[in-house]
């Protein structure tokens, strides 16, 4: 059974979807379709939106609820790729496709990250662009800025933090 709700934050109102005892959605409010979920709290929801509000107020740096998701098995080897990238680092595209075995497939990792059905989570935010400069976020630029900036992944100058490989 799916369930949804939608709950106010500091960036936003967010809506989470969850089916049986995973997250399967977690969005700007108005950007995530669960035309076939419930509309009610439940408390593995306020289980997932406590941790989310925890990482929001700078205390929460890892994610208990278990996470369930249904792409491409390309885009799955990018979302667990992007799991890997520690709080207050970042990526680039490019180091992320170079890690899911496609090195010139840069591109492929921006649409993965476009439909990345878990933002937050799954921290499609901390990739970045080549040159280091902020770029797509399904939540707006502004939003990936904040995040960047409460992990401390962007100086006080507005650069972004040292970008690090992952262990091949």
């Amino acid at each position: 059974m799916k369930y949804t709700w939608t709950y106010e934050t500091p960036i936003g109102p967010i809506c989470l979807v969850q089916d049986g005892e995973a997250l399967v959605g977690l969005g700007i409010a108005g950007s995530l379709q669960a035309a076939d979920a419930i509309w009610q709290e439940t408390p593995f929801l306020q289980q997932a939106i406590k941790e989310l509000r925890e990482y929001l107020d700078g205390g929460r740096k890892i994610f208990t609820v278990h996470l369930s998701t249904a792409g491409t098995p390309f885009q799955e080897k990018v979302w667990r790729a992007l799991r890997e990238i520690p709080y207050g680092e970042t990526r680039t595209y490019g180091q992320i496709a170079i890690r899911v075995g496609n090195p010139k497939g840069a591109r492929a990792v921006g649409m993965a990250c476009n439909r990345n059905p878990i933002m937050l989570l799954i921290p499609c935010h901390r990739v970045v662009g080549s040159d280091g400069s902020l770029t797509g976020f399904g939540g707006g630029l502004p939003v990936k800025e904040k995040l960047l900036r409460l992990e401390g992944a962007i100086f006080s100058q507005g650069e972004v933090g040292p970008v690090r490989l992952l262990k091949q």
